[in-house]
């Protein structure tokens, strides 16, 4: 990659997600009208909203720590580096569906030469977030029956009850087994070129395996916390209720295919859907403020990141 083609991907980058952000907040002017009206006459929302700050940069870290243990084998890295390349990242995921392109902006912070090997690394990152997702999510839809589960669309919850473990059964055995995953992407002829790169999969040990696994698993705690919270001050959810059905909202949300433009509106949807015993304004709220400081402040921050970090365009051993 050129440094002319990097400086246009980089501002096209930040356009881009300022872009996004502007668009998807224009789409939800009764939104912001309530989140402007809660900052408003809120008794102290500063309350609500730094803990949920604090425990964004607590979750961003964690994700930091997870990625340099993914890139270990392929490139040692600082965690201040990790860091600033996982929340760039966030600008890129911005602007594609399910947020699958978060990892081309970090592995831009790597060497070119390892930036292949990297991507595929990073992968076992995202399936191990997929699989605390999904099965903490159908755990809980077992443990806690919705309240509306003898109704209409309530039939529908056991099979997504089901679906979900068999998905994420199915999920947790290709994250365990990365020589099998190898094989699976080996068996695709447009990744046959990528062979030597693939075969990073298989240095993975169960070790450095169940450490990611555990990383995710405590970032997942950290934002269901963080929504808990936001539900429980903002909406006057019951403690017992929010932290019941984040698990599941997470759940939904993951398993329905989504853009930058839709993410909102569809997690405020099922939060709406789900959610019961509070105030609906609060419900929306916390959806919005959720989305404010998880996704659209990181990916902000992370488009100014991708315009001034030094990223390299040529392996130090090149020419």
């Amino acid at each position: 990659m050129s440094k002319r083609t990097l400086l246009v991907l980089r501002i096209a980058v930040f356009i881009a997600a300022c872009a996004f952000l502007y668009v998807r907040l224009g789409r939800d002017g009764a939104g912001l009208q309530r989140l402007f009206a809660w900052f408003t006459y809120a008794h102290s929302p500063w309350s609500a909203l730094v803990p949920v700050v604090l425990l964004m940069l607590l979750n961003w870290s964690i994700e930091a720590l997870k990625w340099r243990v993914l890139v270990r084998e392929v490139e040692r890295m600082p965690f201040v580096r990790a860091f600033a390349a996982v929340v760039a990242g966030t600008s890129i995921g911005l602007i594609t569906p399910n947020r699958v392109g978060e990892f081309a902006g970090r592995v831009l912070f790597l060497r070119p030469d390892h930036r292949v090997r990297g991507a595929f690394a990073t992968l076992l990152g995202s399936i191990a977030q997929f699989v605390v997702t999904v099965l903490v999510g159908a755990l809980f839809l077992f443990l806690f029956p919705l309240d509306f589960v003898d109704q209409e669309p309530g039939a529908l919850w056991p099979v997504v009850r089901w679906c979900a473990l068999l998905i994420g059964g199915a999920t947790v055995f290709l994250y365990f087994s990365p020589g099998t995953l190898e094989r699976v992407f080996l068996a695709v002829p447009w990744s046959r070129r990528f062979e030597r790169q693939v075969r990073v999969l298989g240095a993975f040990g169960g070790q450095r395996l169940t450490v990611v696994a555990t990383l995710s698993g405590l970032r997942y705690a950290v934002f269901t916390l963080q929504f808990a919270w936001l539900l429980h001050t903002v909406g006057a959810v019951p403690w017992s209720t929010a932290c019941a059905r984040v698990p599941v909202i997470f759940l939904v949300t993951t398993l329905i295919p989504t853009t930058a433009l839709t993410e909102l509106g569809v997690r405020g949807s099922v939060t709406d859907t789900l959610v019961s015993g509070g105030d609906p304004v609060g419900v929306v709220v916390s959806s919005i403020l959720i989305w404010a400081v998880n996704i659209a402040l990181p990916a902000l921050v992370g488009s100014l990141i991708l315009l001034v970090a030094r990223i390299r365009t040529e392996s130090p051993d090149a020419g």
